[in-house]
């Protein structure tokens, strides 16, 4: 099978910078957003608008969604006007990070229409969809991940993939579960620098040398220093991933506690107002103590 025409689907803060590493990878990208004002600066370089997830479906040889909540993959995927209203043959890809279980009822009623169903959540934030250095983490079937490599290569870095309908998703709950406990370090390593009287801007240059390096604290750290909370990732979306990797678990009958005390502070922040602040704003919690 022969790529040409991608319709992308949820231009927000990833989506844009995804649709434009396309665009320029020189696939025809067509674009779909529930708020088209968000898509408009694609529109302008030339990318074509579609009115309805169903449009954007039904002459694309991929289809590709990355929008907010499992409810939203839903609707997208199986509503009225969505996808699989129209879709027959190609691929489908969902890099929304999202339920498992939906992922596989979306790969059932795909392959019922004939079409084949990818889950693809990433990893990396605004910035890695910006240079377009994403992990990409892949569930399906492998002969429709061999035919969209290229895709995702003009997305992303590390592509790999894991099994069956779901195991991109699961695997994205294991990478969700890392930064958890891996914020609240950051976050708290910090707070401690500044309580001993120390600079926390030269701390973080040093520990981050070492063994206490990581992309968060490099990353967010800096963010959380110049008291930047702008969302690279929202609070809220990192909550609802939060939720997904907690009922799956549980599913599954495994504890895990960092988990937990990590989503009970970021629910405190959510209470105070501050879903839409990026991750970062967890530092907040200390400050404010």
């Amino acid at each position: 099978m022969e790529i040409n025409k991608i319709s992308f689907i949820g231009t927000g803060v990833m989506g844009s910078s995804m649709a434009r590493h396309l665009k320029n990878a020189g696939f025809d990208v067509s674009v779909y957003n529930r708020t088209k004002a968000k898509a408009q600066p694609l529109i302008d370089e030339g990318m074509k608008w579609c009115d309805t997830p169903a449009e954007a479906a039904k002459n694309a040889d991929v289809v590709i969604s990355i929008v907010g909540y499992p409810k939203d993959v839903e609707e997208v995927f199986l509503g009225d006007k969505g996808i699989l209203s129209t879709k027959e043959g190609g691929i489908v890809i969902d890099m929304t990070t999202s339920s498992p279980a939906l992922a596989k009822k979306i790969y059932e009623a795909a392959k019922a229409k004939g079409v084949s169903s990818l889950d693809a959540p990433v990893s990396g934030g605004d910035l890695g969809a910006k240079n377009g250095t994403l992990a990409i983490m892949v569930g399906g079937d492998e002969e429709a991940f061999n035919t969209a490599k290229p895709v995702f290569e003009a997305m992303g870095k590390t592509i790999n993939f894991f099994g069956p309908a779901g195991s991109g998703q699961y695997t994205k709950m294991a990478n969700q579960i890392a930064i958890a406990s891996g914020m609240l370090g950051v976050a708290e390593a910090l707070f401690y620098a500044k309580k001993m009287g120390l600079d926390p801007q030269k701390v973080l240059e040093t520990i981050e040398t070492g063994a206490a390096g990581s992309w968060s604290l490099s990353n967010l750290g800096r963010r959380m220093l110049k008291e930047d909370y702008a969302p690279g990732f929202y609070i809220k979306h990192f909550i609802k991933d939060m939720r997904i990797a907690i009922e799956s678990a549980e599913e599954a009958g495994l504890e895990l506690p960092g988990l937990l005390k990590t989503k009970e502070l970021y629910d405190i922040l959510s209470q105070k107002g501050m879903d839409d602040n990026g991750t970062q704003a967890i530092i907040k919690w200390y400050l404010n103590q």
